[in-house]
């Protein structure tokens, strides 16, 4: 690691930080005041959506400019915060049409186009559930988010239609309307997009949502069973607008750029909620990563707030200094990233390329907002995760096995946990209550993080406890790659690892067993590859396979993948003693 420790980078033409005393700020905040700062609703009501759009044209600043989006063919639109007031009027008046009720979940499968940003607000409005979906899935993804949802509602592209649902409708007899933002014509079950908003009034009344109203829905991959949908409601809202403020130093008027895809919770929480709820402009970029038109965003577009991803961050620096040699980036203010734990690497050549570091943030879906962060006004420890945020109380336990928690001395390695009680920790697995309820032991969530917290309260990332890996800044749980590949007729069995990368943290490796009668060999080896990437879509499909005879499988059947990873990286094997053939 070249350096220790970055001191903090603090100009003088530009606002002071937010938090700029940290140790006050932990000692005086409160939740209640934080709520306090939002506008709210008649009889104690709340709307993520009313505090990220309505609030703004109520109080005079409704033609300020809150979504610049930029096409991936030169477009080039601004949205003001009144216009998205009312187009977002308009689809929830669309919606209630349609039959939608409070409760009800309406899905996107889209891309980073505007038709995603007026769904999520008006669907916000409506009191329905808005639940997006990475575009990049293949048709089997889709089909498991879709069918556990019980979407009543789709928006998406002609062209996602036809690869990935439309084969799919007999399946799914909840999904009774899909509307399709770039078709105008209508058929049962199938509606344009824009036609529907056209022949809606942009007026509604004030939304009549409660702050423990269900909101969002956000699927994640557990090691075991099909992906969990964590459910948050609007009182997430103090969160994710005191977290911009806090944790990204986002301010009214600020130009802000978050890179990840809408169908991600960050992409949600700050991409859409935490920006507009703190008056600021969002770019959104429609376009696919390229170096240069990065930079070109960052230069032309005056960007002050840059929130991106480890990965991103791993191709700017392979692209080498030439590409940013010569930017102006003097409005660039702040850089954090998100997604993955970054490494000391990655800050250390912000510092040498773009004249300041990345702040490494932490959080999870179900966490719904950032709770450790390096904060703008302190010191960067690279490769650290940070501090906790004022209202968050972090610690680092160890499960004992009646599920109560030991709390070890500290330096020492366990499992990062946090105290229940902030307005976005997710409020159940839809439809699966014995699994939330094994992340919580009495009043601490356990993260599944395993992480160190040093004599000054900034803690660090470890890995997984479990089988789940992060690739890309994406978690992929090993249910869904192997199940899709036991379907092929050659294959036994299947174990899936992570296995490290350069660029993406980590890549899905599988190892298969094959049934008698097929031989293992590169044809196959490519078919097996074709096979998962066509049902699971390239961000879930493995990247390498191995054949293998045997997998290692406890006495009870179980694969032990942790012996898969340990033999792959070379790794000790550790205890055997549960290992099938073992006395």
């Amino acid at each position: 690691m070249p350096w220790n420790l970055i001191p903090k980078t603090l100009n003088a033409d530009q606002p002071a930080p937010h938090l700029a005393d940290y140790a006050a700020a932990r000692a005086t905040f409160s939740w209640a005041d934080a709520r306090a700062e939002l506008a709210g609703l008649p009889d104690g009501g709340l709307n993520i959506a009313f505090e990220a759009v309505d609030r703004w044209v109520a109080t005079g600043q409704g033609n300020s400019v809150a979504l610049r989006w930029l096409g991936k063919k030169g477009e080039r639109r601004d949205f003001s915060y009144a216009e998205l007031a009312r187009l977002s009027n308009q689809f929830a008046n669309s919606l209630e049409r349609l039959g939608i009720r409070p409760g009800d979940r309406v899905c996107v499968l889209a891309g980073r186009i505007p038709e995603l940003y007026i769904t999520a607000l008006g669907t916000l409005k409506a009191g329905a559930v808005f639940c997006p979906l990475f575009s990049a899935f293949g048709p089997e993804p889709v089909r498991v988010r879709l069918a556990n949802s019980r979407a009543r509602v789709l928006v998406t592209t002609s062209l996602l239609y036809q690869r990935k649902v439309q084969a799919l409708r007999p399946v799914l007899p909840d999904l009774a309307s899909v509307l399709l933002t770039d078709s105008d014509n209508d058929e049962p079950g199938l509606h344009a997009f824009h036609a529907l908003l056209d022949a809606e009034s942009d007026h509604r009344p004030l939304p009549c949502t409660q702050p423990e109203d269900w909101a969002l829905l956000h699927f994640t991959s557990g090691t075991t069973g099909a992906p969990k949908g964590a459910i948050h409601v609007h009182e997430a809202v103090v969160a994710h607008r005191w977290t911009g403020r806090m944790a990204l130093d986002l301010r009214p008027g600020d130009i802000y750029w978050c890179t990840a895809d809408p169908g991600w919770v960050t992409g949600v929480s700050y991409g859409i909620i935490a920006p507009l709820t703190n008056g600021a402009t969002l770019v959104v970029d429609e376009a696919e990563f390229d170096v240069r038109r990065w930079y070109a965003i960052l230069e032309q577009e005056r960007v002050n707030v840059w929130y991106t991803a480890p990965t991103a961050i791993r191709m700017l620096m392979k692209a080498g200094p030439e590409p940013a040699r010569g930017l102006d980036l003097r409005a660039l203010r702040f850089m954090a990233s998100v997604g993955e734990p970054l490494n000391p690497e990655g800050v250390v050549w912000a510092v040498e390329t773009l004249g300041q570091p990345f702040h490494d943030t932490w959080w999870q879906t179900e966490t719904g907002a950032i709770m450790i962060a390096n904060y703008r006004s302190q010191d960067i420890r690279p490769g650290s995760m940070g501090r906790p945020l004022p209202g968050i109380d972090a610690a680092i336990v160890q499960r004992r096995p009646d599920g109560s928690v030991d709390f070890p001395m500290p330096g020492e390695e366990g499992e990062l946990a946090l105290r229940v009680g902030w307005p976005s920790m997710f409020r159940a697995y839809l439809d699966d209550e014995p699994r939330y309820q094994q992340c919580f032991a009495g009043d601490w969530y356990l993260t599944g993080d395993l992480a160190t917290c040093d004599a000054d309260g900034y803690f660090w990332f470890v890995g997984r406890n479990d089988d789940v890996i992060k690739t890309a800044g994406h978690l992929i749980g090993p249910f869904e790659v192997e199940n899709v590949l036991l379907e092929h007729p050659a294959v036994a069995e299947v174990g899936m690892i992570g296995k490290p990368d350069e660029f993406a943290g980590q890549i899905v490796k599988v190892f298969v067993s094959l049934k008698p009668g097929y031989a293992p060999g590169d044809t196959l080896r490519k078919e097996l590859i074709g096979f998962a990437r066509t049902r699971l879509g390239p961000a879930v499909a493995p990247r390498e396979l191995e054949f293998i005879d045997d997998l290692p499988k406890t006495r009870s059947g179980k694969i032990m993948r942790r012996l898969l990873r340990a033999r792959e990286l070379g790794l000790p094997l550790g205890d055997l003693s549960t290992l099938e053939g073992e006395s």
